[in-house]
């Protein structure tokens, strides 16, 4: 049967209820096994609460250090890179996995050649007898998981091998690149980050004047470093992914506009975006901000502003910081540009 066709599991909801309790579970006394209905979130919560959560597979996700809010968003990988659209973890115990084919095969439902072969596989000892119930409590069936929302991305359907057994001190087999490890459970939290809105706070704020320097800033006490971790518990393995911001890159929705700096991007200085404007300061140029060089007219123009974020990991068996592709979020405003009028008298 295919990993794709398979229900997912309630593993990750039972290790995120342990740790929610406040126990430090030993791995071995966590048991996978159960239905946890079909694919999608277990457990509820998006994890914008600060709490630990399920995702429909083996892996918890602890978003308390992410960011929150409606307005926060995900980064998206300034190149064509993505985190991984399905990987393979432990799964099942024995009897686990033969109260999930049992069934199947006493339906009759996929038909008696399938069913003969998978009895063949999991029972009759070509490769495993009965269920692998004489290494109970030593390793896990492995199965495959795709993570939340993304069933239609390219490689989703890359994991479908069927069940396969490791040890618990064992890797699992060279030949399956898609089995979790700490630098996957980086790119699968990386997926998880979200950030702050950028709308930046502009002077003048209502609408701006033709030829006149808009000032441009955003909270430095907002773009802090956000993060979320990641851990298969039945493994002890986990990864953190962190982001931090860089910089502001703004395009003020025209060509005739004057950029500044000219080239459009803001460095982050003492944890600061640009700088308030401040009464006294209209005759200086912005250290970040734009001056429009025409009207709007009855419309407004869309000014984008855009985060880049640096994005590190470090986790289990990794001593230094490893770097992650630089991530961006960003969104529009409206500004609305006037001419100056002039009065003659």
């Amino acid at each position: 049967m295919p990993a794709i066709g398979r229900k997912f599991r309630g593993v990750a909801l039972a290790a995120a209820l342990l740790l929610l309790a406040g126990s430090a579970p030993a791995w071995a006394d966590i048991v996978p096994g159960g239905d946890s209905g079909s694919e999608g979130e277990v457990g509820g919560g998006s994890g914008d609460d600060g709490t630990i959560n399920a995702s429909a597979g083996a892996v918890v996700y602890d978003h308390s250090k992410n960011g929150s809010g409606q307005a926060a968003g995900p980064v998206v990988s300034a190149t064509d890179w993505t985190p991984p659209a399905c990987y393979y973890a432990p799964a099942l115990g024995p009897d686990e996995l033969k109260a999930e084919l049992e069934p199947i095969w006493e339906a009759e439902s996929t038909g008696p050649e399938w069913d003969a072969a998978q009895r063949d596989r999991y029972v009759n000892g070509n490769p495993y007898k009965d269920f692998n119930k004489e290494k109970e409590g030593e390793g896990y069936w492995w199965d495959g998981f795709i993570p939340d929302g993304r069933i239609g991305d390219p490689g989703a359907l890359d994991c479908q091998e069927p069940y396969f057994w490791v040890d618990t001190d064992d890797d699992p087999p060279a030949d399956i690149p898609q089995a979790i490890t700490p630098e996957m459970l980086a790119q699968l939290a990386y997926a998880e980050l979200r950030v702050p809105s950028t709308e930046v706070s502009l002077a003048p704020e209502v609408e701006t004047k033709v030829n006149l320097p808009t000032w441009a800033w955003l909270d430095g006490a907002t773009f802090k470093p956000v993060s979320v971790t990641a851990s298969v518990l039945l493994l002890g393995m986990e990864a953190t992914t962190t982001a931090e911001p860089v910089s502001l890159r703004i395009e003020p929705g025209t060509a005739d506009a004057e950029l500044h700096p000219g080239s459009g991007e803001c460095a982050i200085t003492d944890g600061r975006i640009g700088e308030p404007y401040a009464k006294g300061k209209a005759d200086r140029t912005p250290p970040c901000g734009v001056t429009y060089l025409r009207s709007s007219g009855d419309g407004t123009f869309q000014l984008q502003a855009t985060i880049t974020w640096k994005i590190h990991w470090t986790g289990t068996g990794v001593a230094e910081e490893q770097p992650l592709p630089d991530g961006t979020f960003g969104a529009d405003q409206a500004v609305t540009v006037q001419e100056i009028q002039a009065i003659n008298r």
